[in-house]
């Protein structure tokens, strides 16, 4: 989807303490308790992967920019109606005549699979979906690691398998590489047609457990258990289904969820997180419930060899990534306690060229910049493990639990007894 406007916009992009997150993120609607705000500023979340975003641009850094298109910010302001004006009320008009539309196709094909009248395609052993909601990144890549390593210390052959959002032809993307780097014994096998892929993982690799990645809306797979994750700090999109919000679908479509996971819980305050589980398990009344953050582990270079968070805590550092979430990875570099003087973003499941690291490799230099910083997805595209004259390091993450572990456990042993 691209809607290519030139638009140019002075703003400096301060970011936000990390201390101004949770009171930012506590400001509910009192009238719809779906539109969940998130924070402003720096920490907003941006949907690059969908063109929304500035190409190729500064994220969070320039006082001057050229955005291609809406800068992903501000058109979240419209999308959450707080933008007002003549402009923005006609705007979301729009978007809503569109999201009668795609509300209407997303039922009928839920109506069908309800009703039997699609057809849904086993493959002989258990399958847990790992999906969302909401467009935008929420986190589901270190969940599918973690399934990946429980199962396998459970002594279960498991096998992930994706559609491969943005591979080349007969390479794997980076969410495979990375899987790759962190679970060389989990085969992860890619493809647009997954019942295939299934059988193929089954079939070759000989796995008894399928770890369905980003599978929630694909209802053609049968599988055994759905986890759903939601952003804590923007968990139903607005209230609207894209485009007038950012859903996938309904938030109806949350019945059909067996775990509900809240990724990213430590952004807000405990009595908030609370808050948000009448509206979830109004949905999903079914549902078992976690809580979990993304927590920062180590650096990791392409070379292999691992440095301590401590070794950038209070360094300055210009990092860049090409994720659906960039907002999210500054929380991350944040947490790591550095001195952040430039974050760059790039669209979701970006190539680099050579040229566009030359100029990352000049703008750390302006920018007096001790290294460069990464995240993983963007790493295992990258042989370097310097730009330039400065090491480039990636922020490993793993997913821990806050609540909600061992209700998740008591789903997956009964398919580790059937695998």
């Amino acid at each position: 989807m691209n809607l290519w406007v030139k638009i140019n916009s002075r703003r400096r992009y301060g970011g936000v303490r990390r201390a101004d997150v949770p009171s930012a993120a506590k400001r509910l609607d009192r009238h719809n308790p779906l539109l969940h705000t998130s924070p402003p500023g720096g920490c907003r979340q941006d949907h690059a992967h969908l063109s929304w975003a500035c190409h190729s641009g500064d994220f969070l850094t320039r006082e001057d920019e050229e955005c291609d298109l809406f800068d992903a910010g501000d058109f979240q302001e419209i999308l959450s109606g707080r933008r007002r004006g003549v402009g923005a009320s006609v705007l979301r008009g729009v978007l809503r005549v569109g999201e009668a539309f795609y509300t209407a196709a997303i039922r009928g094909r839920n109506r069908r699979y309800d009703g039997a009248r699609a057809t849904i395609h086993r493959v002989g052993v258990p399958v847990v979906s790992v999906g969302n909601l909401t467009l935008g990144g929420t986190g589901k890549s270190p969940l599918v690691r973690w399934l990946g390593r429980w199962f396998s210390d459970h002594g279960v052959r498991v096998a992930v398998v994706s559609r491969g959002y943005g591979a080349t032809a007969g390479q794997p993307n980076d969410e495979a590489r990375e899987l790759q780097q962190s679970l060389p014994k989990v085969p992860h096998l890619q493809n647009s047609d997954r019942v295939a892929a299934a059988r193929q993982a089954v079939a070759a690799c000989g796995a008894q457990v399928i770890v369905l990645d980003d599978g929630f809306q694909h209802r053609r797979l049968g599988r055994d258990l759905d986890i759903v994750l939601l952003d804590a700090l923007e968990p139903f999109g607005f209230g609207h289904v894209f485009p007038r919000g950012w859903l996938r679908e309904p938030v109806e479509g949350l019945r059909r969820a067996d775990v509900v996971v809240l990724s990213r819980a430590d952004l807000l305050a405990a009595a908030d997180r609370a808050a948000l589980w009448p509206t979830i398990r109004r949905y999903a009344p079914q549902a078992v419930g976690a809580e979990v953050i993304h927590a920062p582990r180590r650096l990791i270079s392409a070379a292999g060899a691992e440095m301590p968070l401590e070794a950038v805590r209070g360094q300055p550092v210009a990092a860049f990534c090409g994720i659906g979430n960039p907002a999210a990875f500054r929380r991350t570099l944040e947490a790591c306690g550095c001195r952040i003087l430039g974050l760059r973003t790039f669209p979701d499941h970006h190539r680099y060229t050579p040229a566009e690291l030359d100029r990352l490799s000049a703008w750390a230099d302006g920018l007096g910049a001790a290294s460069l910083l990464c995240t993983g997805k963007d790493l295992v595209k990258l042989s370097a493990a310097d730009v330039g004259d400065r090491p480039l390091w990636a922020v490993a993450i793993e997913i821990e639990f806050l609540t909600g572990r061992e209700s998740l456990e008591a789903h997956l042993l009964p398919l580790c007894r059937t695998a």
